[in-house]
């Protein structure tokens, strides 16, 4: 049994009712409150201001596209404006700080007060057995990395991580550099969360992206929302549901929760609305209990077919159907045969309930679904997925304006990494352009993925590691035996902005290299101008969002410290301490300039031919998509629909199902406060969310404080101290947040397919805690 240790704190959890509406009045004064605090007023509205616009910087929160022209004034939201304060603070961390504080020290504290710090304003190492980083120079700390990589047996004993907020330039230079060290060891952040997403739908459609733009949108006579919150983990897409709602557009939120942003929206750039009480958004919503969403796709998918067998011609797209897909007479058979009562029983919800969703599909001549970690980090997230798929196939909707599958990506540029070349398994074409373009012969065997990179270090099979931003150790599952594989390495870099957990668990030696962060200026001498005061040029970066649009982000604010160098300088630099003599790429130009690394990329990847041409264009350009034109390359060279099983969940007595969510002061794994102001939550993190019933099922009352046991194939593990919070749930179900409920997620429990960790769905039992937090 592996059993964490119990929160050293005692928590002051305060209970409300949660909001009514999401937005208002309360998310401006949220955002100002947080700006004002980080970079005080005048910093505060220069930089909000800069936000997602053509002259400005990318939002490094989540990846909802802007519009290609005609953007607001405003293009930021609430948690939006944290992201950008928690970057833009004027807090540093400096030498002296880390002269002050131990690592054991620092362990103690909150992942809340680690990010509060501010920025990290010199590369930092922690040598072997040492309490206490201290200062190193640039050109050491490559010689170091260089110098622990070429001790390896085999390049297959380094790990090289992603997070999504690596630009288009570095992701792309990142990956090429690791190819040309010798190895495919690339997981990134897109393993924990769409990867299922991609996998199911690269075998169903050929395409693991969106097939809808944001204009799209603007034409759906529906839009259903599976397993996402918008209003917390992507904002700027309520603005685009109000729209929908008002033009009479139905929109369907299914999710085990009934979160405030799925019912009503007041735009804080609207008062009228926000008078008026702002405008209700989900017509329908199905409290789907977790896990339950392939029963509850399956039940609507069977009302259609029955209803098209009652009505012929009038339900489903039969040109569609015979024209572009395959298999549909296996799904039907299978869907034909699936018991009403097992449907009801397994997703939590009645046949009338599916009946009205099925209305509502059936009604739609173009339909578009969304859905987020809600259907992916189960066990069968990649049938989540295609049954989503299955169900858009029905009517033809994929491939029509207005209509669509589309994967909401969290990180502002997980998918460009993905399109940059960041994964461990990049198929021979991309890897023949690459070998081409930069004169290497690529290696070909896959690389490992998160989940197999900490068995691999915890095996000793890998000994580097080496992180492109992102806190690995919060973000993955079974933290505790993370920690422990990342320990045993012999080197651990982290390239990082701010101050996190991350930081506090290293290899014999670990390295922290500050960059410059989304919103700053990366400027770079003119030395072929002769004149004397010449302006030094400023470089910019690019992402793609959801929607496969690529655009500028050039930062306009001061670095926080001179010592501090971009992404790209900081993989140029390695690259020219490790490969030395055995590459041709001219890496210290392409750390100087960013152009010839686009020039590079445009020879590699396509899509992006003449690429510093189109995307000094306002708005970017659209990457193409085979399957917006209906052209599927599947290995039928069709839109596939599949059959899956019904899963069964065979909780025993006392067993609950646990999903772990986000809470609305927190992106990811920074957590900038205490408080979920939508649900009525404030003062402490540790909560578990429970039907009142099975509260009192267990023996508890609300407000309990229990230890949380994680059940799987017969290891247990513990989280100890945690608030009961009786909450509108399914029987059953439970919620936490991550990362603290992260322990308790096994590293072994990962969906079919895909690899993902199961974070959303992990058996579980409660009991009064051993401990007192008195």
């Amino acid at each position: 049994m592996k059993r964490e240790l119990p929160p050293s704190d005692v928590m002051d959890v305060r209970v409300t009712s949660p909001a009514k509406t999401a937005g208002g009045l309360a998310a401006v004064r949220a955002s100002m409150k947080h700006a004002q605090r980080e970079m005080g007023l005048v910093r505060s509205t220069s930089t909000l201001l800069l936000v997602n616009q053509t002259r400005g910087f990318d939002c490094p929160g989540c990846a909802w596209p802007e519009a290609d022209e005609h953007r607001a004034s405003i293009e930021f939201c609430e948690n939006g404006a944290k992201a950008i304060a928690s970057e833009a603070t004027t807090k540093r961390v400096t030498p002296e700080f880390f002269a002050k504080w131990s690592l054991d020290e620092l362990a103690a504290k909150s992942d809340e007060w680690l990010n509060a710090q501010g920025r990290i304003t010199h590369p930092m190492r922690l040598r072997p057995g040492a309490a206490h980083y201290e200062p190193i120079a640039w050109s050491e700390a490559f010689a170091l990395v260089a110098r622990e990589l070429h001790a390896l047996a085999s390049p297959d004993e380094a790990i090289f991580y992603t997070s999504g907020r690596t630009s288009n330039e570095a992701a792309f230079l990142y990956q090429l550099f690791v190819r040309q060290y010798g190895t495919n060891n690339l997981p990134d952040c897109s393993n924990m969360c769409h990867e299922s997403s991609g996998a199911a739908m690269g075998d169903a459609l050929g395409v693991g992206k969106s097939t809808v733009t944001l204009d799209d949108f603007a034409e759906a006579d529906a839009i259903f929302i599976f397993g996402q919150n918008p209003g917390t983990n992507h904002p700027r897409m309520l603005s685009t549901l109000e729209e929908a709602a008002k033009r009479g557009c139905a929109i369907v939120s299914i999710n085990p929760l009934s979160e405030t942003g799925a019912r009503r929206f007041a735009h804080p750039q609207h008062p009228v609305d926000m008078l008026k009480g702002g405008t209700a958004l989900a017509t329908l919503e199905l409290r789907v209990r977790v896990n339950g969403d392939v029963a509850l796709l399956q039940g609507i998918i069977k009302e259609m077919l029955e209803e098209e067998a009652r009505r012929p011609g009038t339900v489903l797209d039969r040109e569609f159907i015979r024209e572009h897909t395959h298999g549909f007479e296996a799904m039907k058979a299978a869907s034909l045969t699936r018991e009403w009562a097992d449907l009801e029983e397994v997703s939590g919800i009645t046949r009338d309930e599916m009946k009205k969703a099925a209305a509502v599909a059936m009604k739609s001549e173009r339909t578009i679904a969304c859905w987020a970690m809600g259907l992916t980090q189960h066990k069968n997230g990649v049938a989540n997925i295609q049954e989503v798929v299955n169900f858009l196939l029905l009517r033809g909707n994929i491939g029509r304006p207005g209509a669509g599958a589309c994967p909401v990506r969290g990180h502002s540029n997980v998918q460009g990494d993905r399109t940059m070349g960041i994964w461990e398994k990049m198929d021979d074409a991309f890897l023949d352009r690459l070998g081409h373009a930069c004169d290497f012969e690529p290696p070909r065997r896959h690389g490992l993925d998160t989940v197999d990179s900490i068995r691999a270090m915890e095996a000793g099979r890998a000994k580097v590691f080496f992180a492109m931003g992102g806190n690995f150790l919060s973000a993955t599952p079974d933290t505790s035996k993370t920690a422990q594989a990342l320990s045993q390495c012999t080197l651990t870099v982290h390239v990082s902005t701010k101050l996190h957990r991350g930081h506090l668990v290293t290899g014999v030696e670990g390295l922290i290299l500050p960059c410059l962060g989304r919103t700053e200026i990366d400027a770079r001498e003119e030395k072929d101008v002769e004149m004397r005061d010449a302006e030094p040029r400023h470089e910019f970066v690019t992402v793609e969002n959801s929607m496969s649009v690529v655009s500028m982000s050039r930062g306009q604010l001061p670095p926080a410290s001179p010592e501090l160098l971009s992404e790209v300088q900081i993989v140029c630099g390695l690259a020219r301490a490790t490969l030395r003599s055995a590459t041709r790429v001219p890496w210290e130009a392409l750390a100087n300039r960013y152009d010839l690394v686009r020039d590079l990329i445009a020879e590699v990847v396509p899509g992006f031919e003449d690429f510093n041409a189109r995307v000094k264009k306002p708005g970017g350009f659209h990457l193409p998509s085979a399957a917006r034109e209906r052209v599927f390359h599947t290995d039928v060279a069709r839109a596939k629909f599949t059959v899956h099983a019904l899963p069964r969940h065979a909780l025993l007595p006392g067993q609950l199902m646990m999903m772990t969510i986000r809470s609305h002061d927190q992106y990811n794994t920074t957590v900038y406060g205490l408080d979920d102001r939508y649900r009525g939550i404030s003062g402490g993190r540790r909560v578990i969310l429970l039907h009142a019933e099975d509260i009192a099922a267990q023996g508890l009352e609300d407000g309990a404080l229990v230890d949380v046991t994680s059940h799987f194939r017969g290891e247990e593990r513990v989280a100890a101290g945690f608030r009961v919070v009786a909450y509108d749930i399914p029987r059953r179900c439970a919620a936490t947040y991550f990362p603290e409920a992260n322990v308790l997620v096994p590293l072994d429990s990962v969906a079919d397919g895909s690899n993902t960790p199961t974070s959303k769905s992990i058996v579980i039992t409660v009991a009064r805690a051993t401990i007192s937090a008195a």
